[in-house]
């Protein structure tokens, strides 16, 4: 059974539940995606379905993929994601993954590119605090400071430094899923995901198990030495 899925990021609203309460979604528009191949064990050493998302013209997809929808029997798609399975029972090239995959109150993993924030200062990009703007300063306020010490005389690596930020494949994890339009093919997903709208999203049930909380229960002791003597003590003096 195929435990994941491509959609497209619509946009943010927001909802009231049963207990009148508002919650934050994310619209994200997913399926039907067609299983356009199919990796095996015997062959490929794994078993996998490669699934397409986002129709578009033959004319803007290059001769290789051309060839390869052609052979799937599939339509040109804009998208193709591979996408690991325990088991290819039940599974054809050609068949549509929709997004009844998914029920209400599912636990879902959502992947995508981040926005891209250009070339940023380790204050946006680090959460640095910045230098003092008193006693004397002139012209370091958002500067990084030092970035080493005398010896080795070298930039350590993973020194946090301003650079490019965003744009980057990032997962969000444990994501609940507060209501399924099948009709549309809308789920609603409660918090943020990351990237734009219009921009493609991969939802896949977690793996990820949820922490359970430890309680530590602490257990009185009556202090040595003070109160009354156990009752057995009391027979044998007797």
């Amino acid at each position: 059974m195929i435990n994941g899925i491509l959609g497209i990021k619509r946009g943010m609203t927001r909802i009231f539940d049963e207990h009148g309460e508002v919650v934050p979604v994310t619209l994200i528009q997913a399926g039907p995606c067609p299983i356009v191949s199919i990796r095996t064990k015997e062959k490929d050493g794994y078993d996998a379905v490669q699934i397409a998302y986002g129709e578009c013209k033959e004319k803007n997809v290059n001769m290789p993929l051309t060839g390869f929808f052609k052979k799937g029997g599939v339509k040109p798609y804009r998208w193709i994601k591979e996408i690991k399975v325990e088991k290819l029972d039940g599974l054809q090239i050609g068949q549509e993954i929709k997004i009844d995959i998914f029920q209400k109150d599912d636990i879902i993993d959502v992947s995508g590119v981040t926005k891209g924030k250009g070339f940023a200062g380790v204050m946006k990009r680090h959460n640095f605090a910045g230098g003092p703007r008193t006693h004397g300063q002139s012209n370091r306020q958002r500067h990084p400071g030092a970035i080493g010490s005398q010896r080795p005389q070298r930039v350590k690596k993973g020194t946090r430094m301003a650079g490019h930020m965003g744009d980057a494949l990032k997962t969000v994890q444990r994501l609940h899923v507060v209501s399924i339009l099948p009709e549309k093919n809308i789920i609603l997903v409660k918090g943020s995901v990351p990237g734009n709208n219009n921009e493609l999203l991969l939802l896949k049930k977690t793996t990820r198990k949820k922490r359970q909380k430890i309680v530590m229960q602490a257990v009185s002791q009556k202090p040595k030495g003070k109160g009354k003597p156990p009752k057995e003590m009391d027979k044998k003096k007797k």
